[in-house]
């Protein structure tokens, strides 16, 4: 009868030990996939400042006038020199729009919050990437100190504005098991800076 007990006590541990094995397994294995998410969705927030950055620096460049034509939290559209840079006799300045799409325009995601950053040239070269996760973009515009906000920002006002703060929210395309609730989350990252054009 003992010789049965041992054998069964035997099985037993040796199947938690399996068990243990596993699920440590599975954690280390859901640790690396969240870390790895982790990685691309900082990787893609940088990209998409990259590219907002590149052009919002450049806000009134070689244009005599209020070069800001619309502003709200989140569309942009300014004045500039893109065509020619740094060319005199350049001619007509660029119009230049910052705008998103909602989410019925990402594809290749599971993201139902997905959407899409395009960037429009003189009214018709429209630029249109991938979502990279982008779920939610946002313009402060603030005045000359670089920390008050202009308030109830309207047409008159764009003169006044000296800085312009760009917030930008990305999350994973594909949901992740969140271990401590046991439910699939899209992992999250923010990404925030301010730009001071030189020529507005």
């Amino acid at each position: 009868m003992s010789v049965m007990l041992d054998i069964f006590g035997s099985v037993f541990i040796a199947g938690m030990l399996l068990l243990l094995i596993l699920k440590l397994n599975l954690f280390a294995s859901t640790a690396s996939y969240s870390a790895d998410t982790e990685l691309k969705l900082q990787q893609n927030a940088k990209t998409l400042a990259e590219i907002l950055n590149y052009d919002l620096r450049k806000v009134g460049y070689k244009y005599n006038g209020v070069a800001i034509t619309h502003a709200d939290s989140n569309k942009i559209e300014f004045y500039t020199d893109m065509q020619y840079p740094g060319q005199a006799g350049h001619g007509t300045p660029d119009v230049i729009e910052y705008t998103v799409l909602d989410s019925t325009h990402a594809a290749g995601t599971t993201n139902p919050r997905d959407i899409i950053l395009v960037r429009t040239l003189n009214g018709t070269e429209v630029l249109e990437g991938p979502s990279l996760g982008l779920v939610d973009l946002k313009f402060t515009y603030l005045d000359s100190t670089g920390v008050n906000k202009i308030p109830y920002l309207t047409p008159g006002q764009y003169q006044n504005i000296r800085y312009i703060k760009t917030e930008i929210w990305v999350e994973a395309a594909d949901p992740i098991n969140d271990m401590i609730t046991d439910s699939l989350q899209y992992q999250r990252t923010y990404w925030e800076f301010t730009i001071h054009p030189r020529n507005i």
